[in-house]
């Protein structure tokens, strides 16, 4: 029997590196990505969580490959970084959430990721199948937690937050044990905030601990050059008039005398910002990416017990410090904000603009909010119309191409620490 860890809200980071972007869906061409080189400057700028799942294509084994590197084995313990990846998803039209698939599925991914434990395993898009087959997949992660310990916690993600709700619920009810945590994606942005208006309350009462808030920008939606087009095309759900509807609010915000007032700017703050404060009660007291170089932090030293936990995604290393610098500059401007910008060598003035920025961004908020009227709070279906599961008879697929180390990997002044390397792996 496994010794349980820690409540996993006094654990988490509340900045998590995602890397659906790892992937053909939202890049033509991953590989060609500098993955070694974000997951390194993520870590370098503190970020200490990354979320996956061996749905995003290439995604497990490009973030192991960049983990399984001399810069990260001798700067960054694998105590030091959690790592988060589902099962249960396989295509966009198969899942399966049988005993067995979960099994392979969390072997298949300690392997990708060159790790002897999973921080958090999710169940991937749990909408998509019956609340049995979900109970199912949850109890088995539970098992395996329990007996061998490679799995810590265990959640769902999805889209529609009702049946995220109704899930959280079925599982409390037939188990007696709340689920660790549950993820939504592209809930709490400009366009759509009922991760905060309707699930939030359910899922406390329910008992889950952390509710991470991922795809601040709805999958892309929220950019002045519309919805990314990957090797699959336009995969977007969103109808034409709500991207119409989006576009009208990009002009009028880029028609204000605002600096920073392109669309997905004004959408990358408001939600990070918004988050930490209405999230905060299903948040976390982790490391928060201060900035202050090669320090374990927790969130009581910055005046809070708890803040909402936010997933963003990179596509290269110049969006990665763009993103960080966001964030510090709303950390600065929490309560304690400006002795934090001091310690991390930004200087007394960046908690007065990180203020003034807040000001600015929530008036450009409103007015876009205004722009998009009816479609505020808008979601698509999920599934689509007449979606069937196309899983046929199970069976273990070919591995993806491992790539190496990517070459274009950040020069580092290496710091010695006690490395992490890679030792048998338990039978689950």
């Amino acid at each position: 029997m496994s010794q349980r860890p820690p409540p996993l809200s006094t654990q988490l980071p509340p900045l998590i590196c995602g890397t659906a972007t790892f992937n053909n869906q939202y890049n033509p061409d991953p590989y060609a990505l500098p993955t070694t080189a974000i997951v390194h400057e993520a870590l370098s700028l503190g970020v200490r969580a990354f979320d996956t799942s061996p749905y995003y294509g290439p995604a497990e084994d490009l973030l192991g490959a960049a983990l399984n590197t001399p810069f990260v084995h001798q700067n960054f313990p694998r105590p030091d970084y959690f790592l988060l990846t589902k099962v249960g998803r396989i295509s966009g039209n198969e899942f399966d959430y049988s005993a067995a698939w979960v099994r392979h599925s969390v072997q298949r991914s300690l392997q990708r990721l060159h790790t002897e434990y999973l921080d958090a395993v999710y169940c991937h898009d749990v909408e998509f199948v019956s609340p049995e087959e979900v109970l199912t997949a949850v109890t088995e992660l539970r098992r395996i937690r329990d007996e061998t310990g490679v799995v810590k916690y265990v959640g769902i993600s999805g889209y529609p937050v009702t049946t995220l709700c109704e899930l959280a619920e079925m599982v409390l009810e037939k188990t007696g044990e709340p689920l660790d945590l549950v993820m939504s994606y592209a809930n709490f942005t400009l366009q759509n905030t009922r991760l905060a208006s309707v699930a939030l309350p359910r899922l406390e009462a329910a008992g889950v601990a952390v509710v991470p808030n991922a795809s601040v920008l709805g999958m892309g939606l929220l950019r002045r050059k519309g919805v990314p087009i990957g090797a699959h095309g336009d995969f977007h759900p969103s109808p034409n008039e709500l991207r119409t509807a989006i576009q009208a609010a990009s002009a009028w915000s880029d028609a204000q005398d605002i600096k920073d007032k392109r669309i997905e700017k004004v959408a990358i703050r408001w939600a990070l910002e918004h988050w930490l404060h209405d999230g905060a009660s299903l948040g976390s007291s982790g490391d928060p990416a201060s900035g202050i170089p090669w320090q374990r932090e927790k969130i009581e030293k910055y005046g809070g017990t708890k803040l909402g936990v936010s997933v963003i995604g990179v596509s290269n290393v110049e969006e990665l410090r763009e993103t960080m610098r966001v964030w510090r500059s709303i950390l600065d401007g929490l309560e304690d904000g400006e002795q934090t910008a001091v310690n991390a060598g930004r200087g007394r003035d960046d908690r007065t603009w990180s203020v003034q920025r807040q000001r600015d961004v929530e008036i450009l908020a409103r007015g876009i909010r205004s722009k998009l009227g009816e479609w505020v709070d808008y979601t698509w279906a999920s599934p689509g119309p007449g979606f069937v599961n196309k899983l046929s008879a199970p069976a273990v697929p070919a591995p993806l191409p491992t790539p190496a180390a990517s070459p274009d990997q950040l020069p580092k002044q290496a710091v010695t620490r006690e490395g992490s390397g890679l030792q048998s792996m338990p039978r689950i």
